[in-house]
């Protein structure tokens, strides 16, 4: 038995020989109409291809490429983590924990100082020297990054307070959120399109940024400059956080989703179409859940079961499933592949996050 990744539900890998497809163990989709694609292979070469706006693929130019493109600096690394914002701009961190950003750069998302965009990695060390990151997270013009000590760091846009700073100035190079943050230790982060979150290891629940649409579920509509814990989930443990563009899902230590924010298409799985200002328990049948997935590109939710059943609603393929629907999925990765708008991969994609088996 092979155990492979399944890429074949996204339409740009469609020119690779199957022989390559065996080769590929990580997988990152982004792009407005998920039309770049950034993969590691067994052996680590990581390569692109794609549109390639804003020098995102990291090859070095502007050209776009149908066929891949090896990215030499990467090469050799293994990749934990990656996340993009819609610039586009590219953020990863390594195994050993050091960070790369490349693309887009016009309010500082890439943390070098600096506004000029870059056509290769790049690696970001001010700030995070004799740091290891562990997680990275891309708003549309933000980052964030989580170390492996629970430190939480970000810089880029920041016109709505995304950056947790306290003012509304852009944030060239990385600095360290603090404020409620200071001596907790974070253990998950994600970030909307313009708004920032955190889970910390006693599972409570600290957001900032932009709350037009209700994303940071204070219960009210106002931004927030600085972190602020969401006291409406006092008792309840919470140990992974996902985003949309402007809503939000948490999964409990129990198995359960609660979800708030933008509701316009369904995404919030309550069975209307209703903005939630307050976090709101989704129900999904008894089974317990594992997983859930949202990109801040889209509007799309997803979950996965204990006894493996895969449920999506949101904006699918310009439908609004106000509801959680069963899909004959294997994975989360599977309804943003086929339904969501654009299709991209909600995380960095690979072997061991997919359990695709083929002979």
């Amino acid at each position: 038995m092979l155990k492979m990744l399944d890429v074949g539900k996204w339409p740009l890998f469609a020119l690779h020989s199957q022989e390559e497809l065996k080769l590929i163990r990580q997988v990152c989709v982004f792009g407005s109409a998920g039309n770049e694609v950034l993969y590691a292979t067994e052996n680590d070469e990581v390569f692109a291809l794609g549109t390639n706006c804003s020098g995102s693929l990291g090859i070095g130019d502007v050209q776009s490429s149908i066929e891949p493109r090896r990215i030499n600096i990467l090469c050799g690394k293994k990749l934990a983590s990656l996340s993009y914002g819609s610039g586009p701009h590219v953020v990863l961190a390594t195994t050993e924990g050091e960070v790369y950003a490349w693309g887009h750069n016009a309010y500082s998302q890439l943390g070098n100082g600096t506004t000029s965009h870059s056509y290769i990695p790049c690696q970001i060390s001010t700030n995070l020297v004799n740091k290891k990151v562990i997680e990275v997270a891309c708003g549309s013009h933000h980052s964030m990054v989580l170390t492996a000590d629970g430190e939480v760091y970000s810089w880029g846009y920041n016109n709505s307070g995304q950056i947790g700073s306290g003012s509304t100035a852009n944030q060239p190079i990385p600095r360290r959120v603090t404020g409620c943050l200071q001596n907790k230790i974070a253990i998950n982060i994600a970030c909307g399109q313009m708004c920032s979150m955190a889970v910390i290891e006693n599972g409570e629940v600290y957001v900032w940024g932009y709350n037009g649409n209700g994303q940071l579920g204070l219960g009210n509509g106002g931004n927030q400059p600085t972190p602020c814990r969401i006291a409406a989930l006092q008792g309840i443990h919470v140990q992974r956080i996902a985003c949309g563009y402007a809503h939000t899902l948490v999964l409990t230590d129990e198995g359960h989703i609660y979800a708030w924010g933008a509701n316009s298409y369904g995404q919030l799985g309550t069975g209307n179409r209703s903005n939630q200002l307050h976090p709101v328990l989704v129900t999904i049948h008894q089974d317990r859940i594992v997983e859930i997935a949202a990109c801040h590109s889209s509007h799309t939710s997803a979950a996965k079961t204990q006894g493996d059943d895969v449920y999506m609603w949101g904006q699918c393929r310009g439908q609004s499933i106000i509801l959680p629907f069963l899909t004959h999925f294997c994975c989360t990765d599977d309804v943003f592949a086929c339904f969501a708008t654009p299709a991209v991969t909600w995380r960095l994609l690979s072997v061991e996050s997919n359990y695709v088996w083929k002979r």
